[in-house]
């Protein structure tokens, strides 16, 4: 398999009364059209966005739908999460129909399970998080473990920040930019850093930073990290130029890869990589600076266990700092595509 993907903001329906659970279907029906789904599973989608919608409003009294478009094996996918912060629930006594607090049949999330392809989430008292993911059908089996949580500020149209993800059978590579600033000119700081990568996926991460230098001279400048993870060697190779953190997870603790200061097609001396052995099956996460840097995963009993996109968009809930745009990215680090 060989895939890249460079990645767009993800879109985010409020839900604080019945008529938005009617906008949060109509725009994840029009996100799976656009996304080449028939009729069929762009209805799948809708009723999933449907059932998440209403169970947001019933248990929580409000929160929010986030739709993505997601890269999957051979093809993409649909991506729903619904983001609150009302009280948790056991996902488990949730599940089976028949089970509500909310005094009726109580299918929402049964029905979900029922017809998504992938189903997780997290939930504490200080909220939940549930993930659906739909894929055509015949792609049951095409999931990446990844997640991303792409948010422009709340004044902007577009984003200063950008991801791209490149996966094949010997590497994993990811870049992140973040556009000095904000608005137009920080988002065409990182479009040009996202076009020059896409020309030269799975470059060596050093070699590949001076190309980026070079692309994203003449215009504002920004933040960049590179990881590329050597799937046969089970090593990373990691450069950073600004401000990106990024770090690798276990259950047990994290370790945090280091950037340079500077600013990437303005001010930037040459990158120095870091390499770490064997870090199979860690957690490797990576986000702007629109996200506050003191979190850890540990308070957060079980969550380094779950899907990374329930991860990325718990961070983005409780951590975002609201004043710039944020981009929070986890992969898990698996041997074989």
């Amino acid at each position: 398999m060989d895939l890249t993907f460079d990645g767009g903001l993800t879109d985010v329906v409020p839900v604080e009364e019945t008529s938005q659970i009617g906008q949060a279907r109509r725009v994840a029906q029009q996100i799976a059209t656009q996304a080449g789904f028939d009729a069929t599973d762009a209805g799948r989608v809708a009723l999933i966005a449907t059932e998440l919608a209403t169970n947001v409003l019933k248990h929580a009294r409000g929160g929010e739908i986030h739709v993505a478009t997601v890269p999957g094996i051979d093809t993409r996918g649909v991506e729903i999460i619904a983001v609150d912060r009302g009280p948790g629930f056991n996902l488990a006594d949730c599940l089976p129909d028949g089970f509500s607090t909310g005094g009726t049949r109580g299918e929402g999330l049964g029905a979900v399970k029922r017809q998504a392809d992938i189903m997780d989430m997290y939930a504490d008292a200080r909220g939940s998080v549930v993930l659906a993911r739909m894929y055509p059908k015949g792609f049951t089996r095409a999931d990446i473990r990844f997640g991303a949580s792409h948010h422009a500020l709340h004044s902007e149209p577009v984003s200063g920040d950008g991801w791209g993800m490149a996966l094949n059978a010997d590497a994993a590579e990811i870049v992140m930019v973040d556009g000095l600033g904000h608005g137009v000119a920080a988002h065409e700081a990182a479009r040009a850093c996202i076009d020059a990568w896409r020309a030269t996926p799975f470059e060596e991460p050093v070699s590949l930073m001076v190309l980026l230098d070079t692309a994203m001279h003449g215009g504002r400048g920004g933040a960049v990290a590179v990881a590329r993870f050597d799937r046969r060697s089970e090593s990373l190779r990691y450069t950073g130029i600004g401000n990106i953190s990024a770090g690798l997870h276990t259950l047990d603790g994290s370790r945090g890869l280091a950037s340079h200061p500077g600013i990437v097609g303005v001010q930037a001396r040459r990158a120095q990589a870091f390499d770490f052995p064997d870090v199979g099956g860690r957690l490797l996460i990576m986000h702007s600076d629109g996200l506050q840097s003191r979190w850890s995963l540990k308070d957060y009993p079980g969550l380094g266990t779950r899907h990374p996109a329930v991860i990325a968009a718990l961070l983005h809930r409780d951590f975002c700092r609201g004043r710039d745009d944020a981009t929070v990215f986890a992969i898990r680090l698996e041997a074989t595509a």
